[in-house]
């Protein structure tokens, strides 16, 4: 009987790391970094938005002369003048939060450019954790990088060099 039970716990045993799910984690930011592609396209998306942001910053302190100027002619000015130059800034200011909103807003010009530049990068880093995770057996993958707590993880699952090493990165 004590055999019996003894071989029947083994055979759980053996059942149950069978079925046991493989992960592993990895670090989606620590591979980005690494990509000299992702640092050629960000570096170049951080050039786009400081051009943007520098327009932006030209047209906002020819806005704020033209309010000072405003400010100290104001006196002199007829109520038929100081409407349409009241207007005049009003539409001025409009245009200027327009376009800020248009290139810096949700799904501005930068989203936009971001998609362009930095999607078929993180699809390559993608493309590669789906095939390492099917290759390997993996029965799902974390990414420690964006979002998820984790509050202890094995250095041994991190599988982040893996990747690179996929992607011909290292």
């Amino acid at each position: 009987m004590k055999k019996f039970i003894l071989i029947a716990c083994c055979f759980l045993l053996v059942a149950s790391a069978g079925l046991a799910q493989k992960y592993a984690i990895i670090d989606t930011r620590y591979i980005l970094d690494k990509m000299p592609d992702y640092s050629k396209a960000q570096k170049q998306l951080d050039g786009v938005a400081a051009d943007w942001q520098k327009d932006i910053d030209s047209r906002q302190l020819a806005l704020d002369k033209m309010y000072k100027d405003f400010e100290a002619e104001q006196v002199m000015l007829s109520e038929d003048l100081k409407k349409k130059r009241e207007n005049q800034l009003f539409l001025k200011e409009k245009e200027l939060r327009d376009l800020q909103r248009q290139r810096f807003g949700f799904e501005g010009d930068l989203f936009k450019k971001r998609q362009e530049l930095i999607k078929p990068i993180q699809d390559k880093v993608y493309n590669a954790v789906q095939k390492i995770s099917v290759q390997r057996g993996y029965d799902f993958v974390l990414d420690k990088s964006e979002g998820i707590t984790i509050i202890f993880a094995d250095p041994k699952l991190d599988k982040s060099e893996d990747v690179l090493k996929e992607l011909g990165v290292r």
